[in-house]
């Protein structure tokens, strides 16, 4: 019998299979979309770290695709928001049904299984534009011909569909920080989590038997550093933390001041339900309509925030904090104006382990380097 959970990102409750239980704090992330090159230095790094073994070639935890047309596996999002049906908002309040309230009879989770050629082409729709660029076109925004890149990781969501379709229980999330695991003795390879996860992020492994999914680079965190693909990502869109109860935000933490305060990140297709904690500051060069169906009705005050992000230095500083240090930062200040400020990291014992100015230095040298003798070809 299905229990009833508060769900803040639909601002209503939903039917889910277990009580509602919250980490005091939960592993989140947090993706500028606007930065992302598609280098998949973040992809080949999670590769290298968990998924480099046989029976595991297919695996991409860590994947970027081109949205429109890209999707690994194929279709993955397409196919089950058609199932879904109508996703209906009134302003912020999801009214349509979840995967868990749409599910058929006799089924824990509406889902489906991807046959394996869906994912034979990771890379399909690369760079691929909405619609053709006819001659004669210029930039402007939104684009005309429009992509994005968009990275996705499993969402250790607070309801994750592969708990709720796991039949043996092997799946749980940890107390501690929401990190969402297999337990590989329990699993028998039934593939309900994989047809579960409404993110396609669960994989069946062929000569185990068994099912695998990201697990936030647990041994790293435990230590204090941020997971593998936000390390080694050379754009430096990523930022991991910890986040707090949605209710009790704190505004000296990053991951709370960017999804609560500023309410600048939103999550993946909320209206699945599984309020996951993977978010997404929105690309603000593409239509509004296809940004609010993957993020929601915030989207709109989302990118009108990050365009005026230059007179905002607390935002501008956790931006620019991204990317800069491998260690978790729990907590942050400023100092200074815009001008001359300095945004400040701390770890968890307010200890300060990265500073960054609010406005890099222009330093410009002279055309002629008298000591070497040489024409500088770059001033500044």
């Amino acid at each position: 019998m299905n229990q009833k959970v508060y769900n803040w990102q639909l601002k209503r409750k939903m039917d889910f299979k277990y009580n509602e239980v919250r980490p005091q704090k939960q592993a989140s992330w947090i993706f500028d979309i606007n930065k992302c090159i598609a280098c998949q230095t973040c992809t080949l790094a999670c590769k290298n770290a968990w998924t480099s073994g046989k029976g595991q070639e297919y695996m991409w935890w860590n994947n970027v695709e081109t949205k429109p047309w890209g999707f690994y596996p194929l279709g993955w999002d397409v196919q089950l928001l058609e199932k879904l049906k109508t996703q209906k908002w009134n302003k912020d309040k999801y009214e349509g049904k979840t995967i868990f309230e749409a599910s058929q009879y006799g089924e824990e989770i509406l889902g489906y299984t991807p046959e394996l050629d869906d994912y034979s082409s990771p890379n399909i729709g690369e760079d691929e534009t909405a619609i053709p660029v006819e001659q004669g076109q210029f930039i402007k925004i939104p684009h005309e011909p429009w992509m994005f890149y968009l990275a996705r990781i499993c969402n250790h969501c607070t309801y994750p569909g592969c708990i709720a379709a796991c039949t043996r229980k092997s799946i749980y999330k940890r107390k501690e920080d929401g990190i969402v695991l297999i337990d590989q003795k329990r699993c028998r390879g039934y593939r309900e989590c994989v047809r579960g996860c409404p993110y396609k992020k669960s994989f069946f492994r062929e000569n185990t038997g068994k099912s695998e999914k990201c697990i936030s680079c647990y041994p790293t965190v435990e230590k204090g550093f941020q997971t593998e693909c936000v390390t080694n990502c050379i754009g430096k869109i990523r930022l991991f933390g910890f986040k707090s109860q949605w209710a009790k935000p704190r505004e000296d933490n990053p991951v709370d001041y960017l999804i609560h305060v500023r309410k600048i990140a939103l999550p993946l297709f909320p209206q699945f339900g599984t309020e996951p904690n993977v978010y997404y500051i929105p690309p603000i060069h593409i239509p509004q309509e296809f940004n609010k169906q993957l993020f929601g009705p915030g989207v709109e005050e989302a990118v009108k925030a990050y365009k005026n992000a230059k007179d905002d230095k607390r935002l501008i500083a956790i931006l620019l904090l991204m990317g800069c240090t491998d260690k978790i930062i729990h907590s942050f200040k400023v100092e200074g104006n815009l001008e001359k400020g300095e945004a400040i990291g701390f770890d968890e014992g307010k200890k300060e382990i990265i500073r960054v100015p609010l406005k890099e230095p222009i330093y410009i040298r002279k055309a002629y380097d008298e000591e070497r003798k040489v024409q500088r070809i770059s001033i500044p």
